[in-house]
């Protein structure tokens, strides 16, 4: 009888840590997709700012434990303060650290803009990449140096972006950053 009761024992001691193990399991799985979710809806959030354009770049991180990394570069004013309110509001965000800079007032560098999208609306194909609410390229100067931020569908875009960036007048570099989406490399 007593070896009964002991292995009875046994095998509700077994039972109990394998759900243990289970429950833990599932717990983390949930975490992992908290962690998606929140990726989610920071990326759906900075996109619907207001006034975040074309001129605007603002990347992020999730880090463990719900903490938001912002940073980029913004050339709309009040865009900065405007992405870390929004963000703070997103529920099961911990804490935000804002590393966004403001990009200084310049109109040397708005002319820089407006002629990089001029290259851009004259050149066949490259407008809807600047157009729209939610552009897929960001075009950020500061002091007259270009940066290229986003994705486009191949890299001759890219890199005709690029070379359309640095004919603009009074260009002193451009650093194209553009990812070419889904890994095509024409």
């Amino acid at each position: 009888m007593r070896t009964i009761r002991n292995i009875f024992a046994l095998l509700v001691a077994v039972f109990v840590f394998s759900s243990v193990d289970t429950s833990a399991q599932s717990f983390s799985d949930r975490g992992s997709q908290s962690v998606k979710s929140i990726e989610q809806q920071v990326f759906k959030k900075i996109n619907g700012l207001p006034y975040y354009g074309v001129f605007d770049h603002i990347a992020f991180e999730v880090q463990p434990g719900n903490r938001v990394i912002l940073y980029g570069k913004v050339n709309s004013l009040g865009t900065r303060k405007d992405a870390e309110r929004t963000v703070k509001r997103i529920p099961g965000v911990q804490s935000v650290e804002n590393r966004i800079t403001d990009l200084p007032p310049s109109p040397f560098d708005n002319q820089i803009r407006r002629a990089i999208v001029r290259n851009y609306v004259n050149s066949a194909g490259l407008y809807p990449y600047i157009n729209g609410p939610h552009p897929s390229v960001r075009i950020i100067v500061e002091n007259g140096h270009v940066s290229l931020e986003g994705y486009v569908s191949r890299r001759t875009t890219a890199n005709l972006m690029g070379i359309l960036a640095n004919q603009a007048f009074g260009v002193f570099s451009v650093k194209n950053n553009l990812v070419v989406e889904g890994g095509r490399d024409r």
